[in-house]
């Protein structure tokens, strides 16, 4: 009997582990008997356990030895069932038994199974075979609502995988029952419909006829998506343009439907469209030029210039993408498509009454929206500006930029100048506001009132002095000196410095005053004639050096000139030869201009009449200067070259009387103070 246990017991055991041509079989039988035994254990230890229990609550003697007479059934064990033998017609029967539950199915079949439980990430799923299939739970379509006991269609991967473990799936399943409409829907090109489930890298994936698809980013419109999420639980018309069974790929496209609309769309447009027309559209671009809009299959471009009357930037100020207007039709170019559209033109022409809003003379508010070099942009109302023109800000100031007195945004009050209807022009003012100081400057100050000022600049013609404040008025060159030629003003004043004069005249049309700073001092040269008067004798230190003489420092703080001819030195042509700066000249008047406040003076005249001693003593002190072999060489005479150049280079013998003349009119052709501007 051992012999023969142990016979049984390596037979089970190699029923466990295979080897045989039936190990499958044998498993099975293996394991319907452990499952047999278990649960026979489990009744007999229960049963065990209330004996026991009802024992102990016995109290009476009599019970306990009852309770001992009573014979506890001993529990079986796996080791007692293997034990055990069986006939050959147990065995069969049972085998039948088992195999008459199990179905015949094959792999690579969609099956009907039952959910026999849900976890958190798996569904495991009965399907007729000697064991259970798990399903990931990712496999179901969202939301979940699978649960214990729902019968579902499962595809049969594999029978047995590594593990021993049944490979079922529900996607696979649901992709093979939609195959076949799927792929009719592919070959056809016909537009299919399903919901957006969620995004991935690339694009969204889609729930179609309960399957996923991919629809591609780049196939989701027309132009770029800002934003996928706000596409997630739609419903899009779709076309599936690629698909792969082997690998379960489906490749969808909203853009392919969207271009059919289009187009659809755009043929229809184009037969109706018509300048004049108000259509709606879509805001599909914006540029700095203006902004692209999609009528509904044709692109129109809205200039930035055509969308408001008044002033804009730029274009986002007014609209915004994705945003839908109304629009008018300006221009259609048959030829290229091309369509120009308009938004102002949907509103009043706002310059129509402007002569009415804005009266000339009538004083208006507005906002600064524009400064430039020469003036201010002021927008009186939506569409319609104004100029303010830098000269009619100030009456007074001398405005280098408006951005000195205004700012852009800021609000101000002017005057209405003029109105160009025609030209959508009106003219603003800010200096108007206030009385203008020139209308009453002349009674102010009549001609001949001593003022003080400021010297507010220099000029090579003369100095402009402020009166009071912003009002200046010119001292030219020849007003500044009685008794001096000045060369430039900086001899007799400078910047900042506060000098008295004289009102000249004054010029309220031009705005000019004319001022004198040596007319607060009376006139010296009556006084000066008799002290000067013809043939007197002086003497005179140079303080300048002409080509055609010299201008001498004379007592009494007055100048005098004497030309070159006459400072007797028969051998020069220049000054600049025997004389220097600073030299003192014995001299002798041959003319006094009072008229024209001139000096004339000369050595020759002195000298005539005197010792031979004295005169030989002024040439040793003025000697001539040599000339360089360069200076002495005879160069060709330019062509055209004047007579009075000429004469220049020829010395000529004269009397006193003579040279005078012509050094007169020579100084009177040369005079170098030049004439007073015309303006300021």
């Amino acid at each position: 009997m051992p012999a023969k246990k142990t016979t049984k017991k390596k037979e089970l055991k190699k029923a466990k582990t295979g080897g045989g041509a039936k190990s499958k079989t044998a498993a099975a039988r293996v394991a319907s008997r452990e499952k047999a035994l278990e649960k026979k254990e489990i009744r007999t230890t229960e049963k065990a356990k209330a004996v026991h229990e009802a024992v102990r609550k016995t109290r009476t003697k009599e019970a306990r030895q009852k309770s001992r007479r009573v014979e506890v059934e001993p529990a079986l064990t796996v080791e007692d069932i293997e034990m055990q033998e069986y006939s050959a017609d147990e065995f069969g029967r049972m085998l039948s038994m088992y195999e008459g539950t199990l179905k015949d199915i094959k792999e690579g079949e969609v099956v009907r199974g039952t959910v026999l439980g849900v976890t958190r990430d798996d569904v495991i799923v009965d399907v007729g075979f000697k064991s259970e299939g798990i399903i990931p739970m990712v496999e179901f379509p969202l939301p979940i609502n699978v649960k214990v006991g729902d019968e579902i269609d499962v595809y049969l991967d594999a029978i047995e995988n590594s593990d021993g473990q049944l490979v079922l799936s529900k996607q696979k399943a649901d992709f093979m029952k939609v195959w076949d409409r799927i792929k009719d829907s592919h070959d056809s090109g016909e537009t299919v419909s399903g919901k957006v489930v969620r995004r991935i890298k690339g694009g969204m994936v889609i729930d179609l006829f309960g399957v996923d698809a991919f629809l591609p980013g780049s196939q989701i419109a027309l132009r770029q998506v800002p934003d996928f999420d706000a596409l997630l639980g739609q419903a899009l018309d779709l076309k599936i343009i690629k698909i792969n069974k082997s690998r379960r790929n489906i490749v969808v496209s909203r853009r392919v439907v969207l271009e059919q609309e289009r187009e659809k769309m755009r043929d229809h447009l184009l037969q109706e469209i018509e300048p004049g027309q108000v259509r709606k559209g879509i805001i599909k671009n914006i540029t700095d030029f203006g902004v692209f809009i999609d009528l509904g299959g044709v692109d129109g471009l809205l200039h930035i210039t055509d969308m408001a009357w008044g002033r804009i930037n730029h274009p986002s100020e007014i609209v915004h993408l994705q945003q839908e207007i109304d629009v008018k039709v300006l221009d259609f170019d048959k030829s290229n498509n091309r369509i120009s559209l308009g938004l102002k033109q949907l509103t009043p022409y706002p310059w129509e009454k402007v002569n009415e809003k804005f009266p000339v003379g009538s004083r208006v508010k507005g906002r600064v929206v524009s400064i430039t070099d020469y003036g201010a942009f002021i927008e009186l109302e939506r569409g319609i500006e104004g100029l303010v023109h830098i000269s009619e800000m100030s009456w007074t100031q001398h405005i280098k930029h408006p951005s000195k007195i205004l700012s852009v945004n800021s609000a101000i009050e002017t005057v209405v100048l003029s109105v160009d209807k025609e030209n959508e022009k009106i003219s603003l003012g800010l200096k108007q506001l206030e009385p203008d100081p020139w209308e009453m400057l002349d009674l102010k100050y009549p001609a001949g009132t001593k003022v003080s000022g400021k010297v507010r600049n220099l000029t090579t013609f003369g100095a402009f002095v402020e009166i009071e404040d912003g009002i200046d008025g010119l001292v030219h060159i020849s007003d500044m000196s009685w008794i001096r030629r000045i060369q430039h003003p900086s001899e007799i004043m400078n910047r900042g410095d506060e000098v008295e004069v004289v009102i000249l005249g004054i010029d309220k049309e031009n705005r000019r005053i004319s001022l004198g700073h040596k007319q607060v001092q009376p006139d010296p040269w009556p006084e000066l004639q008799s002290q000067y008067s013809g043939g007197t004798e002086t003497v005179g230190a140079i303080s300048r050096l002409l080509d055609r003489g010299v201008i001498v420092d004379l007592p009494g703080a007055v100048e005098g000139f004497v030309p070159t001819n006459q400072l007797g030195k028969k051998d020069i042509n220049r000054p600049a030869d025997a004389f220097a700066e600073g030299d003192e000249l014995p001299l002798k008047v041959i003319e006094f201009d009072s008229h024209n406040r001139r000096i004339i003076l000369s050595v020759d005249s002195y000298m005539n009449g005197r010792q031979q001693a004295e005169i030989e003593a002024f040439l040793a002190k003025h000697p001539t200067r040599t000339m360089a072999v360069a200076d002495m060489v005879e160069y060709p005479e330019p062509a055209g070259q004047s007579d009075r150049a000429k004469s220049k280079v020829q010395p000529s013998v004269q009397s006193p009387k003579d040279a005078a003349e012509d050094t007169r009119k020579a100084a009177e052709a040369d005079k170098t103070t030049p004439d007073k501007p015309e303006d300021n």
